[in-house]
């Protein structure tokens, strides 16, 4: 039993697949967690929603299982801090009530307004002249043309639904949605607001909206939350969200951050330039860094951490645990009763021996992870995933294996941009996220990018962990510092040079499978 004099923190992690909700000390160490289940609702022309309703649902039957399994009082529970998935929009009326489904972070569907409001007639990579220079100048970026930024999803609505856009009071992300629903207050963060592309983030201590940003993209000033800090207290729960949770009415509810973010957080790599790898449904890799970068070309850039101060190195790669996900459920075992998690819980421990099995690289078979395309280091929305080279010699196992190592490979492009980026090879990577309950991941991981790959404690509750820790310094617990200082690492994996040729054979033909199929999926998927 927990000390009833330690004050506790209810962290919210809301990702894609569902939320994970945990309660956890000033130090993020997880007491217990419990993990829901939310539908993606996949729709023509790259479309990509799902309900608000259901994430509340599925927020409040995990804190009710967690508050029930668990010998804590309420009076302990002294803040609620929410992460969540980024880059989506969830339209709200004045009453907060939301007026059509959230549309997330894979919704390419406001490409085409994206591309009208950053094109010119002078052109680079796609974006007028005139148009990027005030973009990166004064936010560290541009909207992305793929489409699947926040300011592309309420253009995508502005266009196809212009009643709707004029009945919505404020367009939120879904964190901050959050926090409307615990606390009737409409706010972002420094940090979340940023893929909207309409604040001057030059001064990391002052970001403000940009009223020529905001005419740029044909966005109104008032459609936006008012602005925070991640750390700052929004104010006290709900007293009919405490009353129903379980929870004191005094529990404060500190501002959050995005999944990103917090993961970086949680990850314990919070000193500049040290590095996270995160492995989930999608995955990144990042580290805090001390002042405003652009990489235009490779898609990535500093923008505001959930750190108060500091920047952290943004990018995205679309499918990464998704794909073995993808490869279970569409390929290796479709509507087949052994392969239901309920009845094998540890298929992928399974998958791990299969993998393990096979020597490194696959005998040669690769695997492109591009299963909804790509944002880093290529934005490039039409291309698609494949197995390579395969024959009649290879099995399931060669597949689960290539999977595992393509992810690598994407990993490693990336890896290569983001250390350019920073000037500077990282001398270790912390690797977290459900990718890195895998033993035979990390290796790989550690053999395909060269670095010492470091598996952290509780991996997959990184985001919740940086939740969690957020919200303790927003009480005043403990401070950035600590968190470096207290980091637990689970393994550490160093590369084995006995692969490092096949590897560095394969990663080129990867490379290259992408460059020259580049124009026949852009010719397929347009």
């Amino acid at each position: 039993m927990t000390n009833t004099a330690t004050p506790l923190i209810l962290a919210i992690d809301l990702g894609t697949s569902g939320p994970k909700v945990a309660l956890a000390t000033a130090q993020g160490q997880i007491i217990a967690a419990e993990i829901g289940q939310t539908e993606v609702i996949l729709l023509p022309g790259g479309g990509a929603e799902q309900d608000p309703d259901a994430w509340w649902r599925a927020i409040t039957d995990c804190v009710k299982r967690l508050l029930a399994n668990t010998a804590v009082s309420p009076s302990q529970i002294t803040a609620v801090c929410c992460t969540s998935q980024w880059s989506g929009t969830v339209p709200v009326d004045r009453d907060g009530n939301h007026l059509h489904n959230a549309i997330i972070w894979m919704d390419a569907r406001g490409a085409p307004d994206v591309h009208k409001i950053t094109g010119g007639l002078l052109k680079m990579e796609g974006y007028g002249l005139d148009k990027i220079w005030r973009w990166v100048r004064l936010t560290g970026g541009i909207p992305t043309q793929s489409g699947k930024d926040s300011i592309a999803h309420i253009l995508y609505l502005k266009r196809t639904q212009p009643e709707l856009y004029q009945n919505t009071y404020k367009f939120l992300e879904p964190k901050d949605y959050l926090n409307l629903r615990l606390t009737g207050q409409f706010a972002a963060a420094y940090d979340s607001i940023t893929l909207h592309w309409v604040t001057d983030n030059r001064d990391i201590h002052n970001v403000a909206y940009d009223a020529k940003l905001l005419q740029m993209a044909g966005l109104e000033r008032e459609k936006l939350p008012d602005l925070r800090q991640a750390v700052d207290i929004l104010g006290p729960i709900k007293p009919e969200v405490a009353a129903e949770w379980g929870l004191s009415p005094e529990t404060q509810v500190v501002m959050g951050t995005p999944d990103l973010q917090s993961a970086a957080i949680g990850s314990g790599a919070v000193r500049d330039y040290e590095a996270h790898l995160y492995i989930g449904t999608s995955s990144w890799l990042t580290c805090h860094v001390p002042y405003k970068k652009t990489d235009l070309f490779h898609n990535m850039a500093s923008l505001p951490s959930a750190i108060p101060g500091r920047y952290f190195i943004v990018n995205e790669q679309e499918t990464a645990g998704a794909c073995l996900n993808f490869l279970k459920n569409n390929i290796l075992y479709p509507d087949d009763e052994l392969a239901r998690e309920d009845i094998r819980p540890d298929i992928y421990e399974v998958f791990d021996r299969m993998a393990a099995s096979v020597p490194a690289g696959s005998e040669k078979v690769i695997f492109t992870p591009w299963l909804y395309g790509e944002r880093t280091p290529v934005d490039d929305h039409l291309t698609r995933a494949a197995f390579y080279n395969l024959s009649l010699q290879h099995t399931r196992s060669h597949m689960i294996r290539a999977v595992l190592e393509g992810v690598a490979y994407n990993s490693r492009w990336l890896l290569a941009y983001v250390e350019k980026f920073v000037k500077r090879p990282f001398d270790h990577i912390n690797f977290i996220g459900g990718g890195a309950k895998s033993d035979v991941w990390s290796q790989i991981l550690a053999d395909v990018l060269n670095r010492p790959i470091r598996q952290m404690v509780d991996p997959i509750q990184a985001n919740a962990r940086g939740a969690a820790i957020l919200g303790a310094v927003g009480m005043g617990y403990t401070t950035f510092e600590a968190v470096a200082e207290q980091a637990q690492v689970a393994h550490i994996y160093k590369p084995n040079p006995a692969n490092q040729a096949v590897y560095d054979e394969l990663y080129g033909a990867f490379l290259e499978i992408y460059k020259k199929n580049k124009g026949i999926y852009g010719r397929l998927n347009k």
